[in-house]
């Protein structure tokens, strides 16, 4: 079967226990309401892409409703090829999600020549925000998963003497936008499973430091300890203790 299947209602056992997860954390952590609109955050990778799958499937059966509009910053300096395109807009069309391409430069003048995956991110997250500020959106939905909050955890303790991840919730600008993380319970290899079983038109942005930053080597050291505990990674996600509910 395909993506496409499920969208026209052939659920398999697997992929809906999978979106009853996403609601589950939805839930818990009071993610999005009745009438409001989400911003979808997407990189093209697989984590994005079901996530915007599961948003759009679980509304089918949901007693509330809710907006949903996706943007992907393409980087004019790593551009994505035409097919590429053609394959995300075609996805977003069948999920019907508002879909948009944004082309944008991906060196900052305020970098001052300066580059890493840390200023890549922050330069993601300003467009987003400028984005979601322009169209009165409170909800920008990314889809950074368990396996990114555990190695986050590492990261922060061994290289940075903080004991901080990135969180269900987050709030900014005094909660003028909430960041929220539903897939943040899920491991990536259920993600990457249920991908390769949809066909899911997975898109591989050009990054020239996707195989040198500290993430790629840390992720290992996550599988080595999952070896040893296989409910490694829910230890560290459960000694954060994160609030259930935020104020909104």
């Amino acid at each position: 079967m395909n993506y496409r299947d499920a969208i026209n209602g052939d659920i398999p056992p697997y992929l809906m226990r999978f979106i009853k997860g996403v609601g589950k954390t939805i839930n818990t952590y009071d993610m999005i309401r009745d009438k409001e609109k989400v911003l979808l955050g997407i990189s093209g990778g697989k984590d994005s892409l079901l996530l915007s799958l599961a948003l759009s499937l679980r509304r089918m059966w949901l007693p509330i409703t809710y907006d949903i509009k996706a943007i992907l910053i393409n980087w004019i300096e790593h551009p994505l090829a035409q097919e590429q395109r053609d394959k995300l807009y075609e996805y977003f069309d069948a999920l019907k999600i508002d879909f948009e391409i944004v082309d944008e430069p991906m060196f900052s003048e305020g970098f001052r020549g300066e580059f890493n995956c840390y200023l890549c991110s922050r330069n993601r997250r300003r467009i987003l925000f400028d984005r979601a500020t322009s169209e009165n959106i409170r909800l920008i939905a990314l889809g950074h998963h368990l396996d990114d909050l555990v190695e986050t955890t590492i990261i922060n303790m061994a290289f940075r003497g903080a004991f901080d991840t990135m969180h269900p919730v987050q709030e900014f600008f005094g909660g003028k936008i909430n960041i929220i993380r539903p897939l943040i319970e899920t491991h990536e290899s259920t993600i990457s499973l249920i991908a390769e079983r949809l066909k899911v038109p997975v898109v591989k942005a050009v990054c020239p430091f996707d195989k040198q930053n500290i993430r790629s080597r840390v992720k290992p050291l996550v599988k080595e300890m999952a070896h040893i505990d296989k409910l490694a990674r829910e230890h560290i996600y459960a000694s954060h203790k994160f609030n259930m509910k935020v104020e909104r």
